[in-house]
């Protein structure tokens, strides 16, 4: 049976300020908890023209107050940024607000431009090599477990205590985070929406192949964060998808800036090259009415052998997205 999730971005559009972006996650993982869905991830981004989810931690304290059974998590924290033990602490916290329930998502990737990750640590270009021992880390510190003999962080301690741990994932897009999460026997989330696809089936099968069973977690979890818009008739799905589709070409570009109404994207029409590859986006682009993103997904799902899907969705109109995820909730019966 595939489990559905959902990943949320805080995206910008044109005709509203960013901050109603962070209101409109949170109604959002109001909203899929009604629907039924395993979890709700929020990501973390700076300085980007686009996604403006820049504390996870933070949006994450708010979905947990207005929430009572969904599973709150990062998706993810970028660990290079910051202190391992901090980092421990925050989601102990979370823990303590919404116990069992928190998820904490690590990455290594910086989340931002080259400066910017310099700004948010100053030691950012050694800070990715690090990752590996901060990982271990921190799954002591929000596992209430001590760290080694010889290690500076013996007997420390993350409050607060409590008798449940965050759940620590590895996320990635690369052969690297598959190989970390089988070796510290860790959840996987590897990000499809990212590589479009590439690498996915090399990854996952890296992490069952070397998994090694932690006390937490007995055999690999691995789960797919996939980008996909559902509507009520195909038309529709790909008139809403016009607007991610012309953004990842003004991405391509060098270009960013918050998302267009597909009403603005038809005022510029594509150059033939444009045009092209448009055309490439939308012949693997998991578009269409349910039906047809249902059939989609449960492909995606029985090639990769992965039972929790995590989706992802931006719409201009948020009234769009909330559709798009009833649809596919009614689909895979999660409400």
């Amino acid at each position: 049976m595939i489990r559905l999730s959902v990943l949320d971005q805080s995206v910008a559009v044109t005709g509203r300020s960013e901050d109603a972006s962070i209101r409109e996650t949170l109604a959002l993982a109001q909203h899929c908890e009604g629907l039924g869905y395993e979890r709700f991830w929020v990501s973390e981004h700076h300085s980007h023209p686009t996604i403006v989810g820049s504390a996870p931690e933070v949006l994450m304290a708010a979905i947990a107050a207005t929430t009572q059974r969904i599973r709150i998590g990062s998706a993810g924290v970028m660990l290079p940024h910051y202190s391992a033990l901090k980092v421990a602490e925050q989601f102990r916290v979370l823990e303590a607000l919404a116990p069992g329930r928190i998820d904490l998502g690590v990455g290594r990737a910086p989340g931002s431009d080259g400066r910017t990750a310099q700004l948010l640590n100053p030691n950012a270009r050694h800070a990715a090599d690090d990752f590996p021992r901060q990982v271990r880390e921190l799954q002591a510190w929000v596992g209430g477990v001590d760290l080694p003999e010889g290690h500076p962080g013996r007997g420390v301690t993350a409050n607060p205590t409590g008798p449940g741990a965050p759940t620590l994932w590895m996320l990635g897009s690369s052969n690297y985070g598959a190989q970390l999460a089988a070796h510290y026997g860790l959840p996987y989330a590897f990000a499809y929406f990212i590589t479009d696809g590439q690498g996915a089936e090399e990854a996952l099968a890296i992490y069952r192949e070397l998994y090694r069973p932690s006390a937490q977690h007995t055999e690999p979890q691995p789960a797919l964060c996939v980008w996909a818009l559902a509507a009520d008739t195909e038309a529709e799905a790909w008139q809403l998808f016009t607007s991610r589709e012309r953004w990842k070409i003004d991405r391509h570009q060098g270009a960013l800036g918050p998302l267009q109404s597909p009403a603005e994207v038809a005022q510029r029409p594509y150059s033939a090259a444009e045009q092209a590859e448009a055309e490439r986006l939308r012949r693997t682009a998991l578009v269409g009415s349910a039906g047809q993103v249902a059939a989609k997904l449960r492909a995606l799902s029985d090639s990769l052998q992965v039972e929790e899907l995590v989706v992802i969705t931006w719409t201009h109109d948020p009234v769009a997205r909330r559709r798009s995820y009833e649809l596919l909730a009614a689909q895979f019966s999660a409400g």
